[in-house]
């Protein structure tokens, strides 16, 4: 018995369970400065962040060619690893994810990260078993895209109206609103809140436990 509102709850990862946002900030201006381009602000280069790799770096770095993409791109997973470990899941994120795995909640996670490096993050965090399914940029499509949401539905057997997007970005909501789904946004990751009225979000929480609160209340 699946007696929720929601029966799947997908979680974007960076900004919203991962504290990694200012590292992500870092590693973007680094690789667009590597490479020669003109380094986009810590706004700019936030803004990007849920996105598929490509396309975030693109936007961030509109000057630099095409051609320098695929350095752009090496350039930035070079800084990226030299952090990785630097950085954690958001206090208090593991009672919340056991909270919900305790009332049977599926429970995955919709990324603009690539495939290997959500793997290499569950692994960090010792995660291994917490999530029931993921979908990443690179194997799906890159928010606001709905196709992540749709493939985990279509895996789960479970109708929009019974699925919530968790996430910190304009682009995580919007992937909601695209798939159909509901959506709660987070207000201490990469994007401000103020972008996230117009998108509709069932509540925005300014922290974990705010967070965590909300969806044991209902969820």
């Amino acid at each position: 018995m699946r007696p929720r509102q929601y029966d799947l709850i997908a979680f974007d990862w960076d900004g919203t369970l991962f504290d990694s946002t200012a590292i992500i900030v870092r590693s973007i201006q680094a690789a667009v400065r590597d490479v020669g381009g003109t380094v986009p602000s810590d706004g700019a280069a936030s803004y990007v962040i849920g996105m598929g790799l490509m396309q975030a770096l693109a936007h961030a770095a509109p000057d630099v060619p095409p051609a320098l993409y695929p350095q752009l791109g090496a350039r930035y997973r070079h800084h990226y690893a030299l952090h990785q470990h630097d950085i954690s899941l958001f206090a208090g994120v593991l009672p919340m994810l056991s909270d919900l795995r305790s009332r049977h909640h599926w429970l995955t996670v919709a990324t603009g990260k690539s495939r290997r490096g959500l793997d290499e993050a569950l692994h960090a965090v010792e995660l291994q078993g917490m999530f029931d399914g993921s979908r990443t940029a690179d194997e799906t499509a890159g928010k606001p895209s709905p196709l992540m949401l749709e493939q985990l539905m279509r895996e789960f057997g479970v109708d929009p109206s019974r699925t919530l997007m968790v996430g910190d970005t304009t682009h995580d909501l919007q992937m909601a609103v695209n798939a159909g789904c509901a959506s709660v946004g987070v207000s201490y990751g990469a994007h401000e809140p103020d972008a996230f009225a117009d998108l509709s979000p069932q509540f925005v929480a300014h922290s974990v436990r705010d967070l965590h609160g909300w969806l044991l209340a209902n969820a």
